[in-house]
Order: structure tokens, then sequence, then C-alpha cells
């Protein structure tokens, strides 16, 4: 079975995209921030969210145009992975985001309410969601890196 997977364009070609992206993503915070502990350059890695380029981006604009390419763009797997690729682009950008400003309200009036009332507050993560350049990147990246599989 796990054969299967590496053998198969359309989850070679996802996977690329994803972890491609991610590295994009991790060498821009290590750049950024300098070198950390292992733990959290793992963490940077394999769980950071938001940020350039969108991961999630990469890998359903890989799995749609990889699907494109191989089953044709009327194939049903072709629609089904277009239209929820649209769904996940769209989550990235808007609700993801509004979470991020909400979070970061959230955190503004947690860190009051804890120096006036003397309370502990834990903050909230702010940063959830994908600037639409992000997400646009992380597109291309996933377009290319298809095309790659499809044509090499």
């Amino acid at each position: 079975m796990f054969v299967s997977f590496i053998q198969n364009q359309l989850f070679l070609s996802a996977l690329t995209s994803f972890l491609f992206a991610q590295f994009i993503k991790f060498a821009i915070i290590i750049t950024k921030r300098g070198k950390k502990s292992r733990r959290e350059m793992l963490e940077a890695f394999f769980w950071r969210t938001g940020g350039m380029p969108s991961s999630h981006a990469a890998m359903v604009a890989a799995l749609t145009v990889t699907a494109g390419i191989r089953e044709g763009i009327n194939s049903n797997l072709f629609i089904i992975s277009f239209f929820l690729s649209l769904i996940i682009l769209r989550d990235a950008v808007g609700v993801r985001h509004s979470s991020g400003i909400q979070a970061k309200t959230l955190n503004m009036l947690g860190r009051a309410l804890s120096e006036r009332l003397q309370i502990e507050y834990h903050p909230v993560k702010e940063i959830m969601g994908h600037k639409p350049l992000e997400v646009v990147v992380g597109c291309f990246i996933g377009i290319f890196i298809a095309a790659a599989y499809a044509y090499l």
C-alpha cells in the first residue's frame, strides 16, 4: 500500500508542494528570527501556520492541477478537487485571517484585564490565516510542482 502512495503522481505532487512551501516558510522564519532550539525549529517546519507561502494553497493547487492534467478537466476528480480547493483557499484568506484579527483583539483585552485585575492571562495564537499574496505564491508553487511531475 505504501508503495502505491509513493508511486502515485497525485500524492507525490501534493506532498512535494506542501513540503516545499513549508521549507520556504521555515527558511524565512529562521532567517528573520535567527537559529533556535531543535524543538523550535521542528515546530516551525511542521506546525507553523500562516505566513509566506501558504503550504495549504500549494498542496490543493498541486492536487487540482495534477488531477486536471492526468484525468482531464472534465473529470469528476478534477471538478471535486477544484471546488474543494476554492473552499480551502477562501478559508485561508478570509475566515482564518479574520480569526487572527479577533485573536489579536482578544489578547489586547486579556492583557489589559490581567494587569487591571491582577489575574493570569494566557494569550491565544494570533497568526492563523494568510494574506492574499501568501496564498497566491502558494498556488504558484503547487502549479509549478504539479506541472513538473506531469511533464518532466
